[in-house]
């Protein structure tokens, strides 16, 4: 894939140029730009995955290998790749492997649940089990696949050969596995010196059993671009969670394209699982459009009449609609692809690609498999007969003698055409192209839907304020008519809102809502408890007693009564005075602060621009505090004026009450000297105690914070009607002061108006500069449906602030409306 065209260069600070102009517009900034974020990173570092899918042996490591042109995957034959693998792009001296294996845990739950798949009855701890368990697994699993045939011939042989290859690997990484976590190595920690002897590493059966996952980085230009390739285990996996995996991965909204694998080029039919995955993505609207069929070695169909025509048969008649339908060898692509680079001195691979798989048990040269597969396709694959390769295969010579001598007549012109005809270069062309012309055009026109949205709103909002500002006066008379004229409906909207305010505060001291005021009432509240308990514990019964004796100066003593009676009169006075003084400090808090919200609040900052002073609201609030606080004070005196008398229930049969009473008198009577009235002292306290303590409870819980509210309430809010009235009525006086400012002011925000388009011309120009480079990048993609909107010139129709149409920044809105 080719990089970014030149127009999109920049687009990541096109993109963010809009978006700090919606940052500075505050009615705006509650846009949510994240889904603009996210697609912009998408578009500019693409990830677009290609996940392999199919079942076993249909091929899928091998092609990978054919369209990467090296041997990264294990691809033989039968071979039950349970592992994700991962590969993505890297500069050439950034080549790597990072492994993940699975955890014990993981590798026990896929032991334990093949052994039961497979009948045996003796399910293993493979932390626990001893070497003689394990070969008698391995050898029922041995004598499995060899009756059925075969690890390939049936379900039951993969699944034994997968427990040997889990069983083989557990036991050679034991020391690489963790308990319950997924431990993860780089290849530098297996000692690995590059990604060819990594990838050995993990091709081979037993190690690739036990990882869970496999990510290469290597270099190759199919991955650049963000391209990211992934091998899935096989849909008919003998572990069915791996299978799973796939269908999982098949079906997630960030895959970008599916390569469905399929056998019947050399099965002849679909298998019941393939099947089932056709089934599944053709009814999956979002997954049947990114989905590329491949017919992998179809070179077997060359050989084979019948093969070939149930191929084309199945094609035709379930795949007529499809467009994405390819036909590869990956054998001959990939070897094609490796010996293009050797020559007649490492006899074209045989010393070098294939120099393993050519040595003999007895010392004879092997023929490796893709030596056959090159012989057969020059003589009988029918590719060769209209060309100019005259190709024989000599009887008196090997295989390899037979293949040496071929390519040395030939060369590399008859192996380009082997890669030709093996399909896997027009497949590498076709997914190149969809993810070039289909794909990453997709995620630039995501990118403008999202965007559009934020474009049309700045231009909605920049229309908006300009016509704020396009309705105010340009001259300075006119704007002085219009500013009187208004005059009016600003002090009646300042009485209103005067008015509104006060009835809130009020409002909220019935609610009980106001902090400040809750705590200075319960400070009254404490200082009346902490009083009363002062007096009951200070009060002298002796002074009481000669205060009595004083107002009977014929008598020489005096009566429990009296004692009372003076104890009664004393207590009520105290109390008095401490709530009165009290309840001055709760109204003194209560207005300060008051009138230190109404100096604060916009109402009043424009009352002072009117008039020059506050059309005397602080005065009046002032005169309302002497009102309240008398009010309070009487109430206050009034309240305590109540508690000399007893308490309703005080002499009531049956309370505690008249009990004390009845003690405390029995203990006074039995003297008529002082003495035996002063020490019933404590007895008469706690008298004094029973009848007060309720009484001073259900004054300062209930009665009088109810006197307080209704105070509040019954001066507060005719003050402020009457006030807004009197506000209203200062319109003479408004207009005098007005009209020595007014052309000042005028002209200031006639000013203020040119310098504010100055600034939003300013913003304007950046938006259209912005939106113009991402339009030029959506059309270099054929986006044409897709462009964003530019804020054209024809819009003043006027023109009186200047001939160029640019809109006003909605971010000056907060100013414009102050104009």
């Amino acid at each position: 894939m080719s990089d970014l065209p030149l127009q999109c260069k920049n687009l990541k600070e096109q993109v963010e140029s809009i978006l700090q102009l919606l940052q500075q517009e505050p009615t705006l900034r509650s846009q949510d730009i994240t889904p603009v974020q996210t697609s912009l990173t998408k578009a500019i570092s693409p990830k677009f995955e290609i996940v392999f899918a199919g079942a076993f042996s249909a091929g899928k490591s091998m092609l990978i290998n054919a369209l990467l042109e090296r041997e990264l995957l294990y691809s033989a034959e039968g071979h039950a790749t349970g592992t994700e693998c991962k590969i993505e792009y890297a500069e050439v001296d950034k080549e790597r492997v990072v492994l993940t294996f699975l955890s014990e845990a993981e590798i026990r739950e896929q032991v334990v649940s093949l052994c039961q798949q497979l009948g045996f009855k003796t399910v293993p701890n493979i932390n626990q089990t001893d070497a003689d368990v394990i070969n008698l697994l391995h050898q029922g699993c041995e004598a499995i696949i060899q009756q059925e045939g075969g690890e390939n011939k049936s379900e039951r042989a993969k699944q034994a050969k997968a427990l040997i290859f889990l069983l083989e690997g557990y036991t050679a990484n034991r020391d690489r596995i963790n308990t319950v976590n997924n431990a993860t190595y780089s290849m530098e920690q297996f000692n690995f010196s590059n990604l060819k002897e990594a990838a050995g590493y993990a091709r081979r059966g037993s190690n690739s059993a036990v990882l869970k996952r496999i990510e290469y980085y290597c270099n190759h230009p199919l991955l650049q671009d963000g391209n990211v390739i992934i091998d899935t285990p096989g849909i008919d996996a003998p572990v069915e969670k791996d299978a799973q995996l796939t269908y999982a991965k098949i079906q997630h909204p960030d895959t970008s394209a599916v390569v469905c694998v399929l056998k019947p080029a050399s099965a002849g039919e679909m298998t019941k699982e393939e099947t089932e995955l056709l089934e599944l993505m053709r009814e999956n609207g979002g997954v049947r459009d990114r989905v590329f069929y491949i017919f992998n070695r179809i070179d077997e169909t060359w050989y084979n009449t019948q093969l070939r025509q149930r191929l084309d048969d199945l094609i035709s008649g379930q795949f007529h609609n499809s467009t994405k339908v390819y036909k590869t060898s990956g054998l001959l692509g990939f070897y094609g692809s490796q010996i293009k680079q050797t020559s007649v001195q490492d006899r074209f691979g045989l010393d070098s690609v294939f120099a393993e798989s050519i040595k003999g048990l007895d010392g004879k040269e092997e023929t490796p498999q893709f030596v056959y597969a090159f012989n057969n396709y020059c003589v009988n694959s029918g590719k060769l007969s209209s060309t100019k390769f005259r190709v024989s295969v000599n009887g008196f010579e090997t295989p390899n003698q037979n293949y040496v001598r071929i390519l040395g007549d030939w060369g590399n012109e008859l192996i380009e055409k082997l890669i030709q005809d093996s399909g896997t270069e027009e497949f590498r062309t076709a997914i190149t192209r969809y993810l070039t012309e289909e794909k990453r055009p997709q995620l630039f026109k995501n990118l403008a839907d999202d965007l559009e949205d934020v474009c049309i709103k700045l231009k909605k909002h920049y229309q908006s304020v300009q016509r704020n500002l396009d309705s105010q006066p340009q001259e300075i008379e006119t704007m002085k008519a219009q500013e009187l004229q208004r005059l009016n409906q600003q002090l009646q909207q300042i009485g209103r809102e005067f008015s509104e305010h006060i009835t809130e505060e009020v409002n909220q001291i019935i609610n009980n809502s106001c902090d400040a005021f809750e705590t200075d009432f319960k400070q009254l509240q404490s200082r009346m408890i902490r009083r009363l308990d002062e007096l009951l514990d200070t009060f002298s019964v002796a002074s009481a007693y000669q205060r009595a004796t004083i107002s009977h100066p014929r008598n020489a003593t005096a009566p429990l009564i009296a004692i009372l009676v003076e104890a009664f009169y004393y207590l009520a006075n105290q109390l008095e005075d401490i709530l009165i003084v009290s309840s001055q400090q709760v109204v003194a808090n209560y207005f300060q602060r008051l009138i230190e919200r109404i100096r604060k609040s916009e109402y009043y900052r424009q009352l002072y621009r009117l008039l020059d002073h506050d059309g005397g609201i602080e005065q009046q609030i002032r005169i309302l505090e002497k009102g309240v606080t008398q009010a309070l004070v009487s109430a206050a005196s009034v309240e305590c004026d109540r508690f000399v008398r007893e308490s309703p229930r005080f002499y009531d049969e049956g309370t505690f009450s008249i009990y004390q009473f009845r003690q405390t008198l029995l203990q006074t009577s039995q003297g008529y000297d002082a003495e035996s009235i002063v020490e019933a002292e404590p007895a008469i306290r706690q008298l004094l105690k029973l009848d007060f303590e309720p009484k001073v409870s259900q004054t300062i819980r209930k009665s009088f914070r109810q006197t307080i509210n209704q105070t509040l309430k019954t001066q507060l809010l005719p003050m402020a009607d009457q006030q807004a009235d009197e506000i209203l009525q200062l319109y003479p006086q408004a207009r005098a002061y007005l009209e020595k400012t007014l052309e000042q002011e005028a002209e200031e925000k006639i000013v203020n108006n040119r310098r504010l388009l100055s600034v939003v011309e300013g913003n304007i120009a950046a938006y259209n500069s912005a939106a113009s480079n991402i339009n030029s990048c959506l059309q270099s993609m054929q986006l044409y449906d897709h462009l964003l909107p530019l804020i054209d010139d024809s819009f003043d129709p006027v023109g009186k602030f200047a001939n160029n149409g640019f809109v006003i920044s909605d971010g000056l809105v907060d100013e414009v409306a102050k104009v």
